[in-house]
């Protein structure tokens, strides 16, 4: 459905008509754009736009179903971004993606939205409140939605740090360390850590498009030149999440690692504390199955003080294995 459609002239919102072809009439009459919204529209609401936009069958294509990975697409009338917003859950400590897909064009922005995670409506409102940046047309709400979305992955960076602190001190902990949990807990983080890599590490290349940097210099259509240090900007913000997002990637790995050496270290120090006793209890066993026998010629058998002898031979030996075991760390 389209959430807001308004055209903006000289950086200030005005109220257009309800036909977008006459919307977009009066936007370029006016030397302005205008910018609609949708929130996962139906493929009937999106003829309307796609009908008065020409916007590339391919890129509508993508639009309605989603599931994208984050791109950027030049096609004749239009230019086609698609962005994954990302939105940190502090009571489950999970992490979800949303979709942005943005069409600009000479005179018009065309945003579709599928999930809760896209900051649209906080853009639009902080654009409305700097005329002079939204005076800059469609590439201004290109850049904002560009940047305010990477300025929320730092924050998810820095919310899933402190989680990965927290499940590090868990895994260390003597009596929560060693629990069957633990390691599902950690592989589920990972499975966290990877669903925001999904969502930071392919906007590189769209930002460097737009930024104009290395091999991928040159102008971008419908993309002002002027607008290429904003982009770098945002850019450089992206570099610091995929860093951390590295980080903490390999961080989670080697936790896991640890993990699993320490319950190794745990199950050999139990097995050989179990060999101990069991050597302690073989003792006393062998010499009751010894004098248990039936034999009449047997060394000392009728001899008064042989029973008492027997069990402090076995106490003697006892003792000693057990300071042997345990001297050694066995025990």
């Amino acid at each position: 459905m389209i959430v807001d459609c308004a055209i903006y002239r000289h950086g200030h919102r005005t109220e257009g008509p309800e036909d977008l072809s006459d919307a977009l009439a009066e936007a370029r009459a006016a030397g302005g754009f205008v910018w609609i919204g949708l929130y996962e529209p139906s493929e009937r609401e999106f003829d309307l736009v796609t009908d008065e936009f020409g916007l590339h069958p391919l890129a509508v294509e993508d639009a309605l179903k989603a599931h994208q990975r984050p791109k950027l697409e030049v096609y004749d009338d239009s230019l086609f971004m698609v962005i994954k917003p990302v939105v940190y859950e502090p009571d489950s400590d999970a992490v979800s993606a949303g979709e942005v897909m943005v069409f600009v064009g000479d005179c018009f922005v065309v945003t579709v939205r599928h999930g809760e995670g896209a900051p649209l409506a906080a853009v639009r409102h902080r654009l409305e409140e700097e005329p002079e940046m939204l005076d800059k047309g469609p590439t201004a709400v290109l850049y904002a939605i560009a940047d305010a979305t990477v300025d929320h992955y730092l924050e998810v960076a820095t919310e899933l740090q402190t989680d990965l602190d927290e499940l590090e001190a868990q895994v260390f902990q003597p009596e929560t360390g060693s629990s069957r949990n633990t390691a599902s807990r950690i592989y589920t983080f990972k499975r966290q850590v990877l669903e925001f890599r999904r969502a930071t590490v392919p906007l590189a290349l769209p930002l460097a498009r737009l930024a104009g940097n290395g091999s991928l210099g040159g102008s971008v259509p419908f993309v002002h030149d002027k607008a290429r240090p904003f982009f770098r900007d945002v850019g450089d913000h992206l570099t610091r999440v995929n860093e951390s997002v590295e980080s903490l990637d390999r961080l989670v790995s080697d936790i896991l690692s640890a993990h699993l050496a320490q319950m190794s270290v745990r199950q050999n120090d139990d097995m050989r504390k179990i060999s101990a006793w069991a050597a302690m209890a073989a003792v006393p066993t062998m010499i009751a199955g010894i004098y248990g026998m039936n034999f009449d010629h047997m060394p000392e058998l009728h001899w008064l003080w042989s029973y008492p002898a027997v069990i402090a031979l076995m106490a003697v030996l006892e003792v000693l294995l057990y300071r042997l075991f345990k001297r050694r760390g066995w025990l």
